[in-house]
């Protein structure tokens, strides 16, 4: 009887894990990001003490285009190998997830606009620093970062809205800071 106790939680133990996180990228999935999100977010409407946070949007220009010349196999290749750079780029306690099919989220709980410039730094250093090819022909990779700050009341798809839009309206220039909207404070 134990054993199958123990089969079972281990079943259970795959079947969250499965639930919450992307199968390609094994990052969290967007419905589990914007529960931990929004989590965060109760949380501080009743702890005054804790501070805000910065979400990061990164969106892959060239996924589309990877996809029609070299396969889906290798859009999702270049899409895990991202969420590695991105999870190797933040801070521990840092949220990644795959939050569309070209689009990474980041979510820094109490960070400040200079944390999370260094963190978007390290992303654009590392995706330019890395290798991509399909038998020795190189693959341009071109990603768009946006942020956006809150420190104020919110909630999940607000913030969501203000990076893709910094990300999509200046967000690939990679020699500038990444931009990045403020949310009122409340």
């Amino acid at each position: 009887m134990q054993i199958k106790v123990g089969e079972l939680k281990k079943l259970q133990e795959t079947i969250n894990y499965t639930a919450r996180h992307d199968a390609v990228t094994k990052t969290l999935n967007g419905t589990a990001f914007a529960a931990a999100v929004e989590h965060y977010i109760d949380r501080r409407k009743r702890i005054a003490t804790d501070a805000g946070g910065v979400m990061i949007a990164v969106v892959v220009d060239t996924l589309d285009e990877i996809s029609r010349r070299y396969g889906p196999q290798w859009a999702d290749t270049v899409m895990q190998s991202l969420a590695a750079i991105i999870q190797s780029s933040v801070r521990k306690g840092d949220l990644v997830a795959r939050l569309a099919t070209n689009e990474l989220g980041v979510f820094l709980p109490g960070a400040t606009v200079e944390n999370a410039q260094d963190v978007g730094t390290r992303i654009r250093r590392r995706v330019a620093e890395a290798s991509f090819s399909d038998e020795g022909t190189p693959m341009s990779i071109g990603i768009r970062l946006g942020g956006a700050v809150f420190e104020g009341p919110t909630d999940f798809n607000h913030i969501r809205q203000l990076a893709d839009e910094m990300a999509m309206q200046r967000g690939g220039d990679s020699d500038e800071a990444i931009p990045m909207s403020r949310l009122p404070a409340a």
